[in-house]
C-alpha cells in the first residue's frame, strides 16, 4: 500500500490507518487514489465507484491522483476492500494506487442538506428537445465541475453530476429561481455511485431553494434507515400558542420552514395550533433553532404536542414522493381558484389553493397529507379531471429556514406583541 502527502482542507493528508474500525472510523470517509495517467478522467474512476454515495471528489491532476469522499464510513472501506483485493485498482489497464484520506466529518451544513434530500446529482425533468448534453454542461458548469452528465431522451429528463453536494445545492436553489426553469423540473437524484441507482422508485428528499410551487419528480431511493425513523413513534408535532385572532392556516404555512408537514391542526377559538412534522428529527431542529416565530406581528410560544407515529397510508405516500400539496397540470381557462377548492374540498381541509394560468396549472395545498392521498386518489377518477396532469406537488414548509421566522418583514420589531 503506498500513501502520499498532497492536499489540505478537509481531505488533509493521506495517512496509515491501522485500524479503520476504530473509535473514529465514522469520520473515515475519505479515499485516495494515486497513481493517476493524464489520460484517464475522473469519470472514468467514478465508474467505478458502486458502493456508496459521494460527498465530494477532489482532482489532484498535478499530482496524478485525487479524493474521494463518501458519505459514509461503511461505503468507503466497502470501495477499499474492493478496490484492492488485488492490491491495485485496475482501470482500462492501468494500475492505480489507493490509500487512505485524513478522517474528517460531516459539517452541519452537509447534514442540513442531506437531511433535505441533497446529492451532487441534480435531476432535470421536462427538458424540451434543444436541451442537449452540450448546452446543458455549459449552462450548468457556472456551478462547478461536472463530473457526469446523461440525458434520457425518450423521457425526457437528465441527470447532473457535479463533483461536490456543495454546487449541486447551489445549482439546484439557483435554477429554481430562474424563468427559463420555471416550467421543468428541478431537483436532486440519486448518486450514480450508489448501488442500484434505478432499481428503486422511491426517494425522501426536497430542494433546500425556496420554490413554492414545484412539482416533485419520480422518487428514485427508498432508505431503510429513515423509513424506520419516520414509521416509529416519536416527537414530531410541535405546539403554537398565543395566535393571532386574525391569523390563517395560510399564515402558519407561510411562517413555517424546515421540514414537510404531515398534518397542520389550527383551532382559531383557542388561539393554539399544533403542526406535525413528517420526520422528527426535523421537528427537533425546527424546535430548538428558532429563536422566535411572529405571525401577525405577534410572538408565538412553542412547545411539544404529544409523542405520535405516521399512519401507514401517509408513510407510504410519503416514501413515494407524498406531500399534503396536490398538482394540477395541462388545466385549461374553466379551472378557476374557486372550482377547485369546491372540487377538492370533500377530500379534506384545504390551506391554500393557487393557479398560475401563464403555466397552465395549478396547486391545492390541503392542511394534511391524508387529504392530498385521498384527493389524488379521487379527482383521478372523476372524468373532467382525467385530462389533466395530477401529482404530489412540493410542501413549501419543507423549504429552508430563514434567518428571520417571521411572516411579517414590513413591520418593526419593537412592535412585536405578545
Amino acid at each position: 500500500m503506498i500513501f502520499i502527502h498532497g492536499s489540505t482542507d478537509m481531505y488533509g493528508r493521506p495517512f496509515v490507518m491501522n485500524n479503520a474500525y476504530s473509535a473514529h472510523q465514522q469520520s473515515i470517509r475519505t479515499v485516495y487514489i494515486g497513481n493517476v495517467p493524464n489520460d484517464l478522467s475522473v469519470s472514468d474512476i467514478m465508474d467505478q465507484v458502486k458502493t456508496g454515495a459521494i460527498q465530494a471528489v477532489r482532482p489532484l491532476p498535478e499530482k496524478n491522483g485525487l479524493f474521494i469522499t463518501f458519505i459514509e464510513h461503511s461505503s468507503a472501506a466497502q470501495f477499499y476492500i474492493e478496490a484492492t483485493r488485488n492490491r491495485f485498482l485496475i482501470i482500462r489497464g492501468h494500475e492505480l494506487k489507493i490509500g487512505w484520506g485524513k478522517p474528517n466529518y460531516l459539517t452541519s451544513s452537509i447534514q442540513a442538506a442531506l437531511q433535505n434530500g441533497a446529492s451532487r446529482n441534480v435531476y432535470l425533468g421536462l427538458l424540451d428537445p434543444q436541451d442537449t448534453e452540450e448546452s446543458l454542461r455549459q449552462e450548468l458548469s457556472r456551478f462547478g465541475h461536472i463530473e457526469h452528465l446523461k440525458i434520457i431522451t425518450e423521457k425526457r429528463i437528465g441527470f447532473v453530476h457535479f463533483l461536490c453536494i456543495t454546487n449541486a445545492v447551489k445549482c439546484v436553489s439557483t435554477l429554481q429561481t430562474e424563468s427559463r426553469w420555471q416550467a421543468k423540473r428541478v431537483n436532486f437524484g440519486k448518486d450514480r455511485c450508489a448501488r442500484n441507482m434505478y432499481a428503486s422508485t422511491t426517494f425522501i428528499g426536497y430542494p433546500t431553494a425556496y420554490e413554492p410551487y414545484s412539482i416533485m419528480y419520480p422518487p428514485t431511493h427508498h432508505d431503510p434507515v429513515v423509513s424506520n425513523r419516520l414509521g416509529a413513534i416519536a416527537n414530531r408535532t410541535i405546539y403554537l400558542g398565543n395566535i393571532h385572532p386574525d391569523t390563517t392556516t395560510e399564515d402558519i404555512c407561510n411562517a413555517i420552514r424546515g421540514g414537510i408537514l404531515s398534518q397542520l391542526k389550527f383551532i382559531p377559538e383557542k388561539h393554539i395550533a399544533f403542526i406535525t412534522f413528517v420526520d422528527p428529527i426535523l421537528a427537533d431542529n425546527f424546535f430548538h433553532t428558532t429563536e422566535f416565530l411572529m405571525i401577525k406581528n405577534r410572538r408565538l410560544k412553542l412547545g411539544w404536542g404529544k409523542p405520535s407515529a405516521l399512519s401507514f397510508p401517509v408513510l407510504n405516500a410519503v416514501q413515494n414522493g407524498g406531500s399534503r400539496n396536490v398538482y394540477i397540470g395541462n388545466i385549461d381557462e374553466f379551472i378557476t381558484e374557486e372550482k377547485l377548492k369546491h372540487d377538492f374540498s370533500e377530500y379534506g381541509d384545504i390551506e391554500l389553493v393557487n393557479t398560475l394560468k401563464e403555466k397552465n396549472c395549478a396547486f391545492v395545498n390541503f392542511t394534511s397529507i391524508s387529504g392530498a392521498v385521498k384527493a389524488i386518489e379521487g379527482i383521478r377518477t372523476k372524468e373532467e379531471y382525467k385530462k389533466f396532469r395530477i401529482n404530489y406537488g412540493k410542501d413549501r414548509c419543507g423549504n429552508t429556514p430563514r434567518f428571520n421566522t417571521s411572516n411579517d418583514t414590513n413591520n418593526n420589531v419593537s412592535n412585536v406583541q405578545t
